[in-house]
């Protein structure tokens, strides 16, 4: 039989092409799960680990699916891989750094790369389901400065973030309601915020209100992921992660409307008027800690990450308020974005670091622009078109300032590096 042909690797052990075949399209499943924030990383690590073993691959990649072909031994096997990009376990992400580097490397044999590879994907999360919850409230009260510095705009987020915690978690046990979980979320945070917490324009715009409650699920990521890949040459899976992107959005939006259609009031409640700020700028400043927390809480990134992505943050932070002061916001935020590329593949490069997904999503999320979108969308929707044209545009414009600038940053940082 084929399938019992084996052929020795050095180092590595007898090999059979099917079984290196599973545990090669296992390993692509598990990176395509976590590819939410891009898939420009996968093909060159799974043909790392199957260069440890003598073998070559070669991919057709989009973004929830993959075609890998395996040639070992003088065979070849063609499987189809399919994984829904997703980017909640990032422990998982950040265990398997380790484990493709010491696999090319030909320290695993067969044997063993298959049970360490099942040991790493049947692993727990790191955090039991409260602290997640907790985790996705700390994520959106942390934005919410971003949106109005009121100490209105924190309370308000603290409570509707509750809310939709409470739907992300539900959400984890029944999947049907996953599938519409931006729609639903939108749609409770809307009535809330416009039967609870926008009485009085004092308060500020209701959009504002519900922003930071909604955005652990706002794909401004997914959008600038897009953006990258398309901007490396990936156009199939950054045009089909585009696409994806708006559906999501326009999910968002829709539940809002639902939300002002069921409290029987009209368009023109979403306005966009920002309160007075009170907050003081100490608690603005620590509002990255609490962002950074929820993060590491509500993606499972590992706890020991916790001080390296803080300190990512407030890089990038620092650098695109003094870029924006030289050359404008957009300007600012390109520069960030360059410099947050070239960071975090530096740091990646050292074998004990975390990936570079890991070291640049909390920054990635502070340069993060979906919630222009929603805005945008919103803005017209409630009467005000010049506001929101704008705001759509603007979106457009930071999209490719942050894709263009994360992968810039990475071109300049990266070492040459061809596919085995």
């Amino acid at each position: 039989m084929d399938g019992a042909r084996t052929v020795r690797a050095s180092g590595a052990g007898e090999v059979t092409p099917d079984r290196l075949t599973a545990l090669l399209a296992e390993l692509t499943r598990m990176l395509l799960a976590a590819s939410g924030e891009g898939a420009s990383e996968l093909e060159h690590a799974v043909a790392g680990v199957a260069a440890g073993f003598g073998a070559r691959t070669s991919m057709v990649l989009v973004p929830d699916g993959a075609t890998l072909t395996v040639l070992v031994g003088g065979e070849t096997r063609t499987v189809a891989v399919r994984a829904f990009p997703d980017v909640a376990r990032l422990d998982k992400v950040a265990a398997l750094k380790p484990w493709t580097r010491d696999v090319g490397r030909g320290r695993y044999t067969l044997a063993e790369a298959e049970r360490t590879l099942a040991a790493i994907d049947g692993s727990p999360a790191p955090y039991p389901w409260w602290l997640k919850g907790l985790g996705i409230v700390l994520f959106s009260v942390g934005f919410a400065p971003l949106m109005q510095p009121t100490w209105y705009e924190v309370g308000s987020t603290a409570a509707l973030a509750l809310v939709t915690a409470a739907l992300a978690l539900a959400a984890g046990r029944w999947p049907r309601l996953a599938k519409v979980l931006p729609l639903v979320a939108a749609t409770a945070v809307s009535v809330l915020v416009l039967e609870v917490f926008a009485r009085t324009p004092a308060h500020g715009g209701a959009v504002l209100l519900m922003l930071p409650a909604l955005f652990y699920f706002v794909p401004g990521d997914l959008l600038s992921a897009a953006a990258t890949e398309l901007a490396a040459g990936f156009v199939t899976t950054g045009a089909i992660r585009l696409v994806y992107a708006a559906f999501l959005l326009l999910q968002l939006y829709l539940g809002v409307m639902l939300g002002v259609y069921a409290t029987g009031g009209d368009t023109s409640a979403l306005f966009d008027l920002a309160a007075h700020a009170d907050l003081p700028r100490w608690a603005t400043f620590l509002s990255w800690v609490v962002f950074t927390v929820g993060t590491v809480l509500a993606f499972a990134v590992p706890w020991r990450l916790l001080l390296p992505l803080l300190a990512t943050v407030y890089l990038t932070v620092g650098v695109q308020s003094a870029a924006t002061k030289l050359v404008g916001e957009v300007g600012g935020t390109f520069v960030a974005a360059a410099f947050l590329g070239a960071l975090a593949t530096v740091l990646a490069r050292r074998p004990a670091a975390p990936p570079r997904l890991l070291l640049a999503l909390p920054g990635f999320f502070t340069l993060t622009v979906g919630s222009l979108g929603m805005r945008g969308l919103t803005s017209l929707a409630g009467g005000h078109p010049v506001r929101g044209f704008h705001d759509l545009l603007s979106m457009v414009t930071t999209v490719v300032a942050i894709a263009v600038g994360l992968l810039l940053g990475a071109v300049l940082a990266q070492r040459p590096r061809p596919l085995p």
